[in-house]
């Protein structure tokens, strides 16, 4: 059992290539495992999986016999669990990296079939895992707008009383809160203050306004900046907005 120098090289290419399909994406959206980690879990795996399979074949006689090509992929399925479990982050309710993690995996056993030659399961996984991150992550936020949750984060200067002042307006909006992440207070120069980031998590009322919070929000003299589902909101479009507040 001998594969030719061509079919190996062929295959680590293809690994890289792949690979770095996916880490492409996860580096857009600034995801601790990026391009170059994704093209290293693919071409390793790949390799890998050819080594297991034909380095202990061939010209080693009864060496070769009785060999099991599972056992050394197997490992780096193992290994490549810890390498994912570095890309989950808790923040107080919130975990972040999930998606990453799986993704990593995923890649690994991609590059697992290239070094098998199982080009075609290879590929169509590939197709999958891309079409999962770029488009149904657009379908995750129609779900979640489904059931009236949104996500708010508010940066603002660290006073006593503030997070009631900003829950009240959660009430009288009827909003509820179904989690709340609460960073530590930081001093930042450019504000002269200790600035504090609280992220929240809403259930939002079927007649809710989106601009009728921002502007109930911003008039509160601690808050600095927000961002609503993940976007930052535009400060312009609220013409008493004063970005040098007196802190």
């Amino acid at each position: 059992m001998v594969i030719s120098h061509g079919e190996l090289i062929l295959r680590l290419v293809l690994a890289a290539l792949l690979g770095g399909l996916v880490g492409f994406e996860r580096e857009r959206h600034a995801r601790p495992a990026g391009f170059r980690t994704h093209i290293l879990v693919c071409v390793g795996c790949s390799l890998v999986m050819q080594l297991s399979t034909y380095a202990f074949a061939g010209d080693l006689g009864e060496i070769g016999r009785g060999a099991d090509p599972s056992r050394i992929a197997s490992h780096a399925i193992s290994g490549i669990g810890f390498l994912g479990a570095g890309t989950i982050l808790r923040h107080g309710n919130t975990i972040r990296g999930l998606t990453t993690a799986a993704s990593l995996w995923v890649v690994a056993v991609i590059g697992l079939s290239i070094g098998g030659g199982f080009y075609l399961g290879a590929l169509v996984t590939t197709f999958i895992l891309l079409t999962s991150l770029y488009t149904l992550k657009g379908v995750e936020t129609y779900l979640g707008r489904k059931q009236r949750l949104r996500s708010l984060t508010i940066r603002a200067v660290d006073k006593p009383g503030l997070l009631g002042r900003i829950g009240g307006v959660f009430g009288n909006l009827g909003i509820n809160i179904t989690s709340v992440d609460m960073s530590e207070a930081e001093y930042l120069e450019a504000y002269q203050a200790k600035v504090i980031s609280l992220s929240f998590m809403l259930r939002v009322p079927p007649d809710f306004s989106s601009e009728e919070l921002f502007q109930k929000v911003i008039q509160l003299d601690e808050v600095l900046e927000m961002t609503w589902d993940g976007e930052e909101v535009d400060k312009s479009l609220f013409p008493f907005f004063r970005q040098d507040k007196e802190l």
